[in-house]
């Protein structure tokens, strides 16, 4: 069976909801996790003094995720037509893959010993980069 643009773009939303479902795992997860996942140590110390700030924002960004994950999907012909898909789709695409091309200078501080770079910052990278291509390849495969 041949991987068609809709298994592309079905790819695409499943990850922006495994994102999404990230980022509500993180506010079950607390200063600790917004500190791995790099929100900041401000984000960190909100949420240790048990302000709802870190956790609104961080709703917020989910349902942004979710939102991604359905425009995926309504690009692969799997539910309606949302508003704007196509513009939606290349929005959706270019963000995860400027995310992505940050992995770039994250390579050259480690190689030039310039700034630290932690693991999991060329991870995170990494995965957009991917996501913003598993999109892109949904997008122009599409009919």
């Amino acid at each position: 069976m041949k991987f068609q643009s809709k298994h592309w773009l079905v790819l695409g939303g499943f990850f922006s909801f495994m994102i999404s479902i990230l980022h509500i795992a993180i506010i079950f997860g607390g200063a600790p996790a917004y500190r791995y996942f790099r929100a900041g140590e401000k984000m960190a110390q909100m949420a240790l003094s048990g302000s709802v700030l870190p956790a609104l924002l961080t709703f917020f960004i989910a349902a942004i995720f979710a939102i991604w994950g359905l425009y995926a999907l309504s690009g692969a012909g799997v539910i309606r037509t949302l508003p704007l898909v196509r513009l939606g789709l290349f929005v959706i695409a270019s963000i995860y893959t400027l995310r992505g091309i940050v992995f770039i200078p994250q390579i050259i501080n480690i190689f030039n010993m310039a700034k630290p770079v932690l693991s999991q910052d060329i991870i995170f990278s990494v995965a957009a980069l991917i996501v913003g291509i598993v999109h892109w390849i949904g997008i122009f495969t599409r009919k």
